[in-house]
Formats: C-alpha cells, sequence, structure tokens
C-alpha cells in the first residue's frame, strides 16, 4: 500500500481510538470518581464529536501522519507518549478543571484517568498497526526503493551489507556509476546511467532513497552530488569516516541497520514546521490589520516623493523554485532598471529620499505580510532572489539552490547581520548566514530573528 493510504488507516484508527478512550473516560469518571449515575447528556455527544477530532489534528501536527511508511515501533511509542501527556493536559485544563469536585485528589485521579486510558488503548492500536506497516515493507518487492551512487568496491560492500540484513526495507532499482567504469555492482543490480542523468533516473525510477558509496572524506565530490539531488524529499545516506563517528554524527535507530549517516536537510522538526506556519498566518493577519493607518501614511509618503506607483512588484524565486510576485513600498524612481537588473548600493541615486529612510528601517518591508498570508513568504527564512542573480550565484556555490527548499522570509539571519547585497559577492556573504540558519533552523532562533528585526526598525540602523 502507498503511504498515503497507511495514512489514511493510522487517521482512522487514531479517531476511533480517540472515541473509545473519552467514551471509557467519561463513564469511569462519572462513576468511580464522581459517583453519579451515567448519562448521554449533551457534554457526552459534544465531546464524542470534538474531542477525536482535536487529538487527530493535534497528532497531524506533531508529525505523526508525515511519511507513515517510515514509521517503527520505538518512534510510535515515543509519539503516542508526548502526544497523550500534552492533549491530556490541554483537555484537563479547557474541559475538566472547572468540573465541580469534593476534593483535590479528584482532580489527580481524573487526569491520570483520561491519561492512562487514552495512552494505553492509543499505543495498542497503534503498534499493531506498525507491525503490519513493518512486516509488510520487508515484503519483497514492498521496500523503499534505493538507488546507490558508485559502482567500485566500497558499492558493492555496502550492497551485501544491506541485502544481507535480517531485516532489509531497501529495493535496490540499481546504481549510478561515478567512476566512468562498471564494476562488481553490474553483476547484481542494473546500471541505470551515469552521475550527469542522476536527476532523470531519481525521477523516472520513482526513487525514495538514495546511498552515496564514496567515502564522505571525498568533500567536493559529495558536495556537488548532495546540490544536485537533495531537495528535502530523498532519504540520503552516505558513508561515514572516522572523524564523523567520534564527533557523533551517526545516529542509530535500529540495531540491525548498516553503518550510514542520513543526511538531514530540515533540521526543524515537523510539529515546530507546523507551528511556524501557524504564526506566520496568526501574526501576519494581526500585522496587516494593525498596520493599516501606517500603510495609509506610507502610501502618502511615497506617492508624495516621485511620481509612479505606491507599491513596487518584483518577480522572486520561492520555495521550491516557483516564482511569485513580492510585494514592496516603492523606494526608488520608476523606470529605476530600464538597463537591466541592478543592485542598489548605499549612494544609490535611484532611491529616492523617503525610500533611504524606509530601507533603513526595513519600513519598505511590511506589505509582505499579505505574501505571507499568500503563502508565498514566512516571517523568518532566506530572502527571495531574483532569478537572474541566482544563476549568478549558483556558478560559484551550487549550494545556494539550498535556500530554496524552504519558504523565503520577511527577514533572515543573513538580513540582520549583512543588510542589502551591492553585488554578487554580497549576496555570497549573506548566502553563508542563512545557509547556517537553514542548517540550525528552529522556532527559538525564528523568535531571535524577529526579535533583533524589530530593533533595527527602531534603531533605523538597517544596512
Amino acid at each position: 500500500m502507498s503511504g498515503r493510504i497507511w495514512a489514511l488507516l493510522f487517521i482512522l484508527f487514531d479517531w476511533l481510538t480517540a472515541l473509545f478512550s473519552w467514551s471509557v473516560f467519561f463513564y469511569l469518571r462519572k462513576s468511580l470518581i464522581e459517583n453519579e449515575p451515567f448519562s448521554f447528556g449533551d457534554s457526552f455527544y459534544l465531546g464524542v464529536f470534538f474531542i477525536p477530532i482535536s487529538w487527530v489534528i493535534l497528532y497531524a501536527m506533531q508529525g505523526t501522519y508525515n511519511e507513515t511508511r517510515r514509521m517503527f515501533r520505538l518512534r510510535v511509542l515515543n509519539l503516542t507518549l508526548m502526544s497523550s501527556i500534552a492533549g491530556s493536559i490541554l483537555i484537563f485544563f479547557t474541559l475538566l478543571l472547572d468540573d465541580y469536585v469534593k476534593t483535590y485528589q479528584d482532580y489527580y485521579q481524573s487526569f491520570l484517568l483520561l491519561f492512562g486510558i487514552h495512552f494505553i488503548s492509543t499505543a495498542i492500536v497503534r503498534l499493531g498497526l506498525t507491525t503490519l506497516l513493518v512486516n509488510s515493507i520487508r515484503k519483497s518487492g514492498h521496500g523503499f526503493k534505493t538507488l546507490i551512487v558508485g559502482g567500485n568496491d566500497k558499492a558493492v560492500e555496502v550492497y551485501s551489507e544491506l541485502l544481507g540484513l535480517p531485516k532489509n526495507v531497501n529495493q535496490f532499482a540499481g546504481y549510478v556509476n561515478i567512476n566512468g567504469v562498471d564494476h562488481q555492482l553490474k553483476t547484481f543490480i542494473p546500471n541505470l546511467g551515469n552521475l550527469s542523468q542522476i536527476e532523470e533516473v531519481i525521477k523516472k525510477n520513482d526513487i525514495e532513497e538514495v546511498i552515496i558509496a564514496i567515502e564522505s572524506s571525498d568533500h567536493n565530490r559529495l558536495k556537488d552530488i548532495l546540490v544536485r539531488i537533495d531537495d528535502g524529499k530523498l532519504k540520503i545516506k552516505v558513508l561515514p569516516d572516522m572523524y564523523v563517528i567520534l564527533a557523533g554524527s551517526v545516529k542509530m535507530t535500529n540495531i540491525y541497520g548498516a553503518l550510514l549517516i542520513e543526511i538531514n536537510s530540515d533540521p526543524m522538526p515537523f510539529w515546530q514546521r507546523a507551528v511556524k506556519r501557524i504564526m506566520d498566518l496568526v501574526l501576519s493577519a494581526i500585522a496587516v490589520i494593525l498596520l493599516i493607518p501606517f500603510y495609509l501614511f506610507s502610501a502618502l509618503a511615497v506617492k508624495m516623493s516621485s511620481p509612479g506607483p505606491i507599491f513596487f512588484l518584483q518577480e522572486r524565486v520561492g520555495i521550491n523554485g516557483k516564482p511569485f510576485n513580492i510585494i514592496k513600498f516603492r523606494t526608488m524612481f520608476v523606470n529605476s532598471e530600464a538597463k537591466g537588473p541592478q543592485l542598489s548600493s548605499a549612494d544609490d541615486p535611484r532611491i529616492t529620499k523617503i525610500g533611504r529612510f524606509m530601507r533603513k528601517t526595513r519600513l519598505d518591508e511590511f506589505p509582505q505580510f499579505i505574501n505571507v498570508l499568500l503563502g508565498h513568504m514566512s516571517l523568518v527564512g532566506p530572502r527571495p532572489e531574483r532569478q537572474f542573480y541566482i544563476n549568478q550565484i549558483v556558478k560559484v556555490e551550487p549550494q545556494y539552490l539550498h535556500l530554496t527548499r524552504v519558504r523565503p522570509g520577511i527577514t533572515s539571519w543573513g538580513q540582520v547581520k549583512y543588510g542589502y547585497a551591492e553585488n554578487v559577492e554580497q549576496m555570497l556573504q549573506r548566502m553563508k548566514f542563512d545557509l547556517i540558519y537553514l542548517k540550525n533552523r528552529s522556532l527559538a532562533l525564528d523568535i531571535k530573528i524577529m526579535f533583533y528585526t524589530i530593533i533595527i526598525v527602531f534603531k533605523a540602523k538597517g544596512k
């Protein structure tokens, strides 16, 4: 079965389990704790309708239904425990705290009863469903479609080790040779092409997992391959050298697994990504409403500064390379790029007097809250660039394309640290900060960047 069907099965059984656990809890609380006869009143029916849906929403935000086919029992127990604690606390404080009780001990008993019933019933059902899932993947022809990059003896060694595992989940589609000469690996799996064809091979064969069977110490070649294939969706694994083993970069989730490093292209947990998007929408909606007076004043100031439109629309490259029109207050005279794309500088004569102040305070960026609401941008993320400059940057640093794997932001670490770039070299310097952000992003880091952006706005110290 596909990952989507398994996700729907998990959703269905989670809903049924939540319905069962709430019904049992409601009955036991009435009969054992409150010593009252059980009755099917409005409170019971409202709970039966809303509580299971709320649990499923909580699970979805937690990332339970993300990559369901890669679920394993230890992860299931961990997710179930964390969500049961959080959900039980939420239900207790929203629905149960106002209930009349004889002693405070009744509160503790109610919470423990709710948590215990929900956790045990959910864990049992999920473990059973996960066992069926794992067994189905381990069947021949149902594993993750895997491509090996490399055809030398090291590739053969990795292939043989994985194939010999008692719990192998890889279905090898073939390999891509990077040395120009076929080796022993061609006697086991087909050669699907060379390195120049790797993107086409991955797409044509619906590859889910790529194992790069070259030494991780070969940094330049490894970097070139990762830049080309790391789209944030593929599972990519590489061979570890002794340095990364001692540094603790090898993470093990299966005692039967091979010694491989899984490349984590996005360190932000799924639940944080969900909360980040909710924050984007809520804060942007609030900002648009509260800033209406400012928008009117700024529109008037821009209109009086020079002839032309109030807003400046420019095509930028967004998430997954999709273009969108960024919205800014106009800070330059009309037709400032009549001779082609040009980056601004500190003493750029094309910038109006009002525009210079707006750039220092970042006020020209405020209309981009609308871009956030439209789904083009986030509050925090790498600054979006034009395709014209991306083409120039990629010639020097191809890894810039990693920045297009996430939504671009109104502000970024590179923007806070470096400000507006005046040339491609400065873009490359700013890119380093954004790449570091990408590899370390979290809600805490986002909040910190927003805090420093607010300081820049009030102090007017933007570059």
